[in-house]
């Protein structure tokens, strides 16, 4: 028996013409927050990165509080990430699909979506980004409660803090690339950007990126009257 991994929010919204719902307001409420909240901690963290960058705290209102600030913001991220990990990761586990979606990623760049596999609601390359996220958080979250000394000062030994520093600041760089490799894919993908600004997306973009996802939201609005 084949495992329905749908989401309460997914369904037809109108068949003339034909609109998706993809997700609901709790879902991208959520993700703007983790989006924001990934922006302030990049900045906040450059500037504590090198002292060139160290202006950039006057965005916070000083040194000391963009340093305040800093691991509470990362308590948000992680917090608003775990509820998305949590709400999507039924979907987002490895399928054949993938491994044929990867092979003919060249097709992908070139936008010939007539060599892809009909895919669910996510494609490989959205899965690596849920996937490093989760990851990559949850480092930056372990070792930047190593290094938080307001509150953990006798955590870790000082060699092991060093350590930690130096985890966190990779952790953070490579959270950066995958949060712009996010963000353009987003924008590269015409469409796609308006599953997380409206809440649903058309059914051409969902026919031609996520065909088996849309027959599964179609299969269970049979019998219902069309809008």
């Amino acid at each position: 028996m084949t495992r329905d991994y749908s989401e309460a929010g997914d369904h037809l919204i109108s068949t003339r013409p034909v609109l998706v719902s993809r997700y609901r307001w709790f879902t991208r409420a959520n993700h703007w927050i983790i989006a924001a909240t990934t922006i302030l901690l990049m900045l906040s963290g450059l500037a504590f990165f090198h002292p060139a960058l160290f202006g950039l705290t006057a965005l916070f209102g000083g040194g000391q509080m963009a340093r305040w600030l800093h691991p509470f913001l990362g308590l948000v991220l992680a917090l608003g990430y775990l509820l998305i990990f949590i709400q999507l990761v039924a979907r987002n586990l490895p399928r054949r699909d993938d491994v044929v979606w990867v092979k003919h990623f060249r097709d992908v760049m070139d936008q010939n979506e007539e060599k892809l596999p009909t895919l669910g609601k996510y494609n490989a390359g959205q899965k690596f980004v849920f996937w490093a996220m989760a990851g990559l958080i949850l480092l930056l979250l372990g070792s930047g409660i190593a290094i938080w000394q307001e509150y953990f000062p006798d955590l870790v030994t000082i060699p092991d803090r060093r350590i930690a520093v130096l985890v966190h600041a990779a952790a953070a760089v490579l959270m950066g690339l995958v949060f712009i490799l996010h963000v353009y894919a987003a924008i590269w993908t015409r469409g796609t950007l308006r599953a997380m600004t409206r809440g649903s997306v058309t059914g051409g973009w969902a026919w031609r990126h996520h065909r088996k996802w849309l027959r599964e939201v179609a299969g269970r609005n049979r019998g219902k009257p069309a809008k």
